[in-house]
């Protein structure tokens, strides 16, 4: 039996489930395989949080349609939660432990027993306090409890032609702000149009524009940092980041690396 196949009847003895979709390759495949198997009983929810990028919101409504799994918006403002707005080492916790309230609510509301979300092997291995909160709300991962990691997730998302099977990993906007540094509306802003316009400039699929004090340092995949090392390049998104609200652009020579900004404490 293949892998898929594990997937999908993993969800053999479950009557309903909420699928926790973002706009990523994880929990796509988790709702494909939650659709294959309960149809119409399967049901995607996506938090519009307001740390969410429009171009993350957008994807996810595109893998429902590709899917044909039904979807629910969830909409609220996590910057009404003091301590995730603060901003500590725990941030990615309080976050998680408020998305799992509001999951919980609506499935009691809809009489669904499962909830689901798209946490996989690999995801274990990192700093991921936002797991442990998820767990304590009782939602599953059925990725892991299969031992799927993220490069089986992409091959098997590929092979059923899913759009999102090479989309690069992603994380909310607040992960662009330094522990210590309070978390803003007009932070969150400049950063997700600051990414944009350095996806637009450079034609970079993997971006990350972090706020350090307001000064943008910019993180691309280790081999296009030449890219964004070219004077014409560079001197054009620093002129277009400045105008956003930058104080000046930085190009981070180490290049991406998930959760780098963890261990920067003001």
């Amino acid at each position: 039996m293949t892998k898929l196949e594990n997937l999908m009847n993993w969800f053999e003895d479950k009557s309903q489930v909420l699928v926790a979709l973002s706009g990523g390759v994880d929990s796509a495949l988790v709702a494909y395989a939650a659709f294959q198997k309960l149809g119409s009983s399967a049901i995607a929810v996506t938090a519009d949080y307001k740390t969410l990028s429009q171009e993350e919101l957008k994807t996810s409504k595109q893998i429902c349609s590709e899917i044909g799994i039904s979807q629910i918006l969830l909409d609220y403002d996590e910057l009404e939660n003091r301590n995730f707005v603060n901003n500590d080492s725990k941030r990615c916790f309080y976050c998680r432990q408020e998305l799992g309230t509001r999951l919980v609510n609506l499935a009691k509301h809809h009489s669904i027993e499962f909830i689901v979300d798209g946490t996989n092997l690999d995801d274990l291995g990192d700093y991921r306090p936002g797991i442990e909160a998820l767990k304590q709300n009782g939602i599953r991962s059925p990725l892991v409890e299969n031992k799927l990691n993220k490069n089986e997730v992409r091959k098997i998302a590929k092979s059923v032609g899913l759009s999102v099977y090479d989309k690069p990993s992603n994380s909310c906007l607040a992960s662009r702000i330094p522990w210590g540094q309070k978390i803003t509306s007009e932070k969150l802003l400049r950063i997700e149009l600051g990414e944009t316009m350095v996806k637009q400039t450079t034609k970079l699929k993997q971006v990350r524009v972090r706020d350090l004090k307001g000064i943008a340092k910019l993180e691309v995949e280790k081999d296009k940092i030449s890219i964004l090392m070219d004077n014409a390049i560079l001197e054009k998104i620093t002129t277009k980041l400045k105008l956003i609200g930058f104080l000046d652009v930085i190009v981070d020579p180490e290049g991406y690396k998930s959760g780098k900004i963890n261990v920067i404490v003001d």
